[in-house]
C-alpha cells in the first residue's frame, strides 16, 4: 500500500528495529541453545542491512527486504495466527504499514486496488495534536487519555462497508527531543491541555520536526462492524434537527453493515393511531422510502392489503417475516401483498413494528432481491437497533405535536408577540408550581391603563353588490333553463313543460324585486327538485342535448348552481382584503418600533384593526403619552396608504368596489382582559363597554340631522368626542396636507346619537389619489387571481 504521510508533524519519523535487535542480542547470550542459535542466525542476516538498527528513512528498503522483516517479526506475528489476527507493522496515526498477516492481506485484496485506507474522521489538526500527546505521555510522563477510538472503514468483496477498531502497541518505539525542541514547564503543559483547539499554540510548544520518533509500532484491528454501524445509526437518528437526518443511502449502508446483505434496502412508515392508518411522512420523502406504501401516501391498517400482518404487529408485537415472497404469494391467502412486493422485485421481506409502552409508533421495512436473504434468524438483529428507532420516532411524534400546536396557535389562536411574555410567564408558573394533588388556578391575563386605537377600511355597498351578483347568477341560470325548454321537442310532457316555463318566468320576474332572505335558497331547491330531474330524464335533439351538457358543466361543484358572477365578486373582495391587510401588517411591523403594543386585525367586508398601547404591555420600557400620539399619526398615514393601494386595484377588478375609511378616537385609558372562553382580548368593565358599543355601530351612523352616512368613498372619517382630540387630529391632517397626501378641504360635523351614546363629532377629509404612481403600477385581473391562489 502506498504510504501517505500528513504534511506537518512534531516528529521526524525513523523506522527502526533497534529495540527488537537488542532483544535478539540478549537471547543470543542466553544458555538456551535453540533460542540462542535462532537469535544468532537472525542477527547474522541483519548485519547486511545496518539501517535496520540505525533507522530507515527510505521506505523502498522495507519493500526490498520483506522476507527478512517477516523473519525478524516471527515472534510477534506467529504463523499459526496469521489467518486469524488482523495485524501489521505501522507508525501510529500514519498510513505507513507493512508485514501484514494473511487475514489482513485478504481484507485489503477484497477492498480492491482503488481502496485507500485512512483513519475515519482524522484530519491534520487531530494528527498533529495526537502526536504531541504521545510526547506528553511518553517523555513528560503525563497521564493523558488523548486518543479517542479510531476506526478503519473497509469494504468487503460484496461492497459492504465493514468497520475495524484500531489498537496500537508502541512498546518498540522511543521518543527523543532534538536541539530544536522546546523544554516545557508544568504551566506550559497545563496551558496546552486547556487549549486543545489552538493548533498554533501546540505548534509553538512542539515545533514541526523538533522530536524524533524512532522504532515501529504494531496495529491490530478488531472487526467492530455491528457495534460501529449501530453507533453511526444512533448518531444519525438522534440529530436534533430533522432536516439534518442522514439520507436514505447512508441509513441503508449502515443496515447493510449490520445484516451483511449487499442489496438490502430500508423503508419506514409512521402509524397514526387516531385514524388507524400507516403514513409515509412527506417531510422525509427524500430521506426514507416505503415499499408497502410505494404508490400511496397513506393506507388504512385494516385494509385487506395487510392481511394477517397487521394482527401480528398489534397483537403479537413481532416482526412479520417473508423469507421467500414468491412462495408466500403462491401459498398464502394474502396474494395481494405478495404480488405488490414482487412487482418491486422484492424476494425477501421483514415488516418490524416499532413499539413504545405498548403502543405502535411505526414500522421498519427491510427488503432484499434475494430469496431467504432476510429470515426469522437474522431478523433478530433488529433488536440491536429498534431501541434507537423507537426513541427517534417518539421524538418525531413529540416534535410533530409541538409544531402542530404551534401552527394552531399561530394560524388559529394567535397570541401577539407584544403580550406573549405574560402568557409565557403564567404558563411557567403552572409548569413550576403545579401540585399534582390540587388543580392549578390560572391567573387572568389583564392589561390595565392601556389606550385603544380602532380603525377600519370597509368596502362600500358590499351587501348590495353581493345581492346584485346573486340576482345575476340566478337570472342567467333561469334564462339558460328557459332556452333549453324553448328548444324542447314536442312530447307527452308538453303540459308539464309549459307549467315549468311559467314558474321559471315568474321566478325570473321576482328577481327584479329586492331579494328576500330566502329567495336564493327557494330558487335553488326548486331547480334541483323540479327542473334537474326533467333535464336528466328527457330524450332530446342533438342541439338541445348540447345545451343541457353546457348547462350542467356551468354549475358550480359545491353549490350546484350558477356561480360565475358571485365568484368574480368574491375574488374581488378577497383580493382587496388581502392587499389591504398586507399593507397594514407590513406597516404594523414598523409601528412596533415606536413602542411595543398589542395589535389584532380582522377581515370582514374590509379590514378592521385594534391597537392597545400602555406601560402594562411593555413594563420594561418607560411609557410616555408621546408614543400614543405617534401611533395615532401612524394609523392615519397607514389608512391613507391603504386607500391609495385600493385605488390602484380598482381598474383591475371586475367590479367598481369603493372603500370607506374610519378612525375612532378614544382618549380614556381602559383595561383589556383575555377571555378564556372566546380565546381573545376584550375591554374590561361596564364603563369601558361604551367603547365597544361605539365601535360596533359607528360605521353605519349618519350625519346628525341628515340621511347621509358619516363615511364616504375615498375619504377618511375621524370620530371623536373631546376638543383636545379634535385639535390633535387637525394638526395631523394639516401635516398630511402639506405632504400632499390629503386634500385641502376639511368637513366637520356632528354624529347622530347612537343608542346610549351621544355627543360624538367627526372630521372627514379626502385622500389625494396619486394617479402618477397608479399609472406606473399596471396590474391585470389575472395577476390578482394568481396572487390570490
Amino acid at each position: 500500500m502506498k504510504p501517505v504521510l500528513h504534511t506537518d508533524s512534531p516528529f521526524k519519523t525513523i523506522i527502526s528495529f533497534h529495540k527488537l535487535i537488542e532483544s535478539f542480542e540478549e537471547i543470543a547470550l542466553s544458555n538456551v541453545d535453540y533460542r540462542s542459535n535462532y537469535a544468532k542466525a537472525i542477527l547474522k542476516q541483519i548485519e547486511s542491512v545496518p539501517e535496520f538498527r540505525t533507522g530507515i528513512e527510505d521506505y523502498s528498503l522495507i519493500k526490498n527486504h520483506e522476507a527478512l522483516i517477516k523473519n525478524i517479526m516471527a515472534d510477534l506475528f506467529p504463523t499459526a495466527l496469521t489467518h486469524n489476527e488482523i495485524k501489521a507493522v505501522t507508525i501510529p496515526f500514519q498510513n505507513i504499514s507493512f508485514n501484514y498477516t494473511e487475514r489482513f492481506k485478504k481484507i485489503l485484496r477484497n477492498a480492491g486496488d482503488e481502496f485507500y485506507m485512512e483513519i475515519r474522521d482524522f484530519d491534520d489538526h487531530q494528527f498533529y495534536i495526537s502526536n504531541c500527546c504521545l510526547i506528553l505521555s511518553s517523555y513528560y510522563k503525563q497521564n493523558i487519555e488523548f486518543n479517542k477510538i479510531f476506526f478503519y472503514d473497509i469494504p468487503d468483496e460484496s461492497g459492504i462497508e465493514k468497520h475495524y477498531r484500531i489498537m496500537y502497541n508502541a512498546d518498540f518505539m522511543e521518543i527523543t527531543p532534538t536541539s530544536n525542541s522546546v523544554v516545557l514547564s508544568q504551566d506550559d503543559i497545563d496551558l496546552l491541555i486547556d487549549n486543545y483547539s489552538d493548533i498554533d499554540l501546540w505548534k509553538a510548544k512542539f515545533p514541526p520536526g523538533s522530536w524524533i520518533l524512532k522504532g515501529f509500532g504494531i496495529v491490530s484491528l478488531f472487526d467492530a462492524t455491528t457495534e460501529s454501524a449501530i453507533s453511526n445509526l444512533k448518531s444519525n437518528l438522534l440529530k436534533p434537527d430533522a432536516k439534518t437526518v442522514a439520507s436514505n443511502d447512508i441509513i441503508e449502508n449502515i443496515f447493510k453493515s449490520i445484516f451483511k446483505i449487499p442489496d438490502l434496502k430500508v423503508g419506514f412508515i409512521i402509524y397514526n393511531p387516531e385514524e388507524e392508518k400507516f403514513i409515509r411522512p412527506v417531510k422525509f420523502d427524500n430521506q426514507l422510502q416505503s415499499f408497502l406504501l410505494s404508490t400511496n401516501q397513506e393506507v388504512e391498517c385494516k385494509n385487506a392489503f395487510f392481511g394477517c400482518s397487521f394482527e401480528n404487529l398489534l397483537d403479537n408485537q413481532e416482526p412479520f417475516v417473508i423469507s421467500n415472497v414468491q412462495k408466500f404469494t403462491e401459498e398464502s391467502a394474502n396474494k395481494h401483498l405478495g404480488e405488490h412486493l414482487l412487482r418491486q422485485n422484492i424476494q425477501s421481506y421483514v415488516f418490524a413494528p416499532v413499539i413504545k409502552d405498548g403502543h405502535l409508533l411505526g414500522v421498519v421495512e427491510l427488503v432484499s432481491k434475494v430469496p431467504r436473504a432476510l429470515n426469522t434468524v437474522n431478523a433478530t438483529k433488529l433488536d440491536l437497533v429498534l431501541p434507537y428507532l423507537t426513541d427517534t420516532i417518539d421524538r418525531y411524534n413529540t416534535d410533530m405535536q409541538h409544531q402542530v400546536e404551534a401552527i394552531i396557535q399561530r394560524e388559529y389562536t394567535t397570541i401577539h408577540p407584544s403580550v406573549y411574555w405574560k402568557f409565557k410567564k403564567e404558563s411557567q408558573n403552572y409548569f413550576q408550581n403545579t401540585n399534582p394533588t390540587k388543580d392549578y388556578i390560572f391567573k387572568e391575563i389583564v392589561f390595565k391603563n392601556v389606550f385603544p386605537l380602532y380603525g377600519q377600511i370597509d368596502i362600500k355597498g358590499s351587501s348590495e353588490h353581493r345581492n346584485d351578483t346573486v340576482r345575476r347568477d340566478l337570472k342567467n341560470q333561469l334564462n339558460t333553463i328557459l332556452e333549453i325548454f324553448e328548444n324542447q321537442k314536442p312530447n307527452s310532457n308538453l303540459m308539464l313543460l309549459e307549467q315549468r316555463k311559467f314558474e321559471l318566468e315568474s321566478l325570473r320576474d321576482e328577481l327584479d324585486q329586492p331579494l328576500k332572505a330566502d329567495t336564493e335558497q327557494y330558487i335553488q331547491r326548486y331547480i334541483e327538485e323540479e327542473i334537474h330531474p326533467i333535464l336528466k330524464n328527457t330524450k332530446d335533439t342533438a342541439i338541445n342535448k348540447k345545451l343541457e351538457e353546457q348547462y350542467f358543466e356551468s354549475l358550480d361543484e359545491k353549490t350546484g348552481m350558477f356561480y360565475q358572477e358571485r365568484k368574480k365578486f368574491d375574488n374581488a373582495m378577497s383580493i382587496i382584503n388581502k392587499k389591504l391587510a398586507s399593507v397594514l401588517d407590513k406597516k404594523q411591523l414598523e409601528a412596533q418600533q415606536i413602542y411595543p403594543h398589542y395589535y389584532e386585525r380582522f377581515k370582514t367586508d374590509g379590514v378592521e384593526h385594534n391597537l392597545y398601547i400602555g406601560a402594562s404591555i411593555a413594563p420594561t420600557k418607560p411609557f410616555d403619552i408621546m408614543y400614543l400620539h405617534n401611533l395615532r399619526l401612524w394609523q392615519l398615514q397607514t389608512l391613507c396608504e391603504m386607500e391609495l393601494e385600493h385605488h390602484q386595484l380598482k381598474e383591475s377588478l371586475p367590479y367598481e368596489l369603493d372603500v370607506t375609511s374610519l378612525i375612532l378616537v378614544f382618549s380614556s385609558a381602559l383595561s383589556i382582559r383575555f377571555r378564556m372562553d372566546e380565546k381573545r382580548f376584550d375591554v374590561d368593565g361596564t364603563y369601558n363597554a361604551r367603547y365597544e358599543v361605539v365601535k360596533k355601530r359607528i360605521d353605519k351612523a349618519h350625519i346628525k340631522g341628515s340621511l347621509e352616512r358619516i363615511t364616504e368613498k375615498e375619504k377618511i372619517t375621524i370620530v371623536y368626542s373631546q376638543n383636545s382630540e379634535e385639535a390633535e387630529y387637525l394638526k395631523y391632517i394639516k401635516y398630511l396636507q402639506h405632504k400632499k397626501i390629503l386634500e385641502p378641504a376639511i368637513e366637520q360635523f356632528e354624529v347622530e346619537d347612537l343608542q346610549g351614546v351621544s355627543g360624538l363629532r367627526a372630521i372627514r377629509v379626502k385622500v389625494i389619489n396619486n394617479l402618477a404612481s397608479a399609472a406606473t403600477k399596471k396590474i391585470t385581473y389575472q395577476d390578482l387571481l394568481d396572487e390570490l391562489s
